[in-house]
């Protein structure tokens, strides 16, 4: 039997997938090749880096799991942007104490951190509201 997926499984999955993609390719870049991404990166963050690169893996993995509606999918997701927010706040501990960065940086820790709240919420919200509908079937 196949079901018909939602929208925002479509959705979350599709960007799930392609933000580890440009994750780990980004990230790869800066991490392993001798180029222009490497040279534009003058202020990189050692542990924000190794750990967005690292969650690009994770984020493809989620993406898959959200396409094949798996149950922890959103569990995965919420798991993602609770370590990404304390990646973050430890990004801002270190500015605060002096730290160089880019401010770019910010932005992308920004867009991680809302990306993956809003999947996880929409993942949990949507499993809730199939639980309720097979109950009362």
């Amino acid at each position: 039997m196949i079901t018909k997926r939602p929208a925002w499984v479509w959705i979350a999955a599709i960007v799930a997938v392609v933000f580890g993609i440009m994750t780990i390719k980004l990230g790869g870049s800066v991490l392993f090749m001798d180029g222009e991404a490497r040279r534009a990166a003058e202020n990189t963050v050692d542990f924000v880096l190794w750990f967005n690169f690292s969650a690009g893996f994770v984020y493809i993995a989620t993406g898959i799991g959200i396409w094949l509606e798996k149950a922890w999918a959103p569990a995965a997701a919420i798991t993602i942007a609770t370590l990404t927010l304390s990646v973050f706040v430890a990004f801002g501990i270190y500015i605060f104490f002096g730290g160089e960065y880019e401010l770019r940086t910010v932005a992308a820790m920004t867009l991680r951190s809302v990306i993956w709240i809003v999947i996880g919420i929409t993942g949990y919200r949507a499993m809730y509201l199939h639980q309720l509908q097979d109950r009362t079937q």
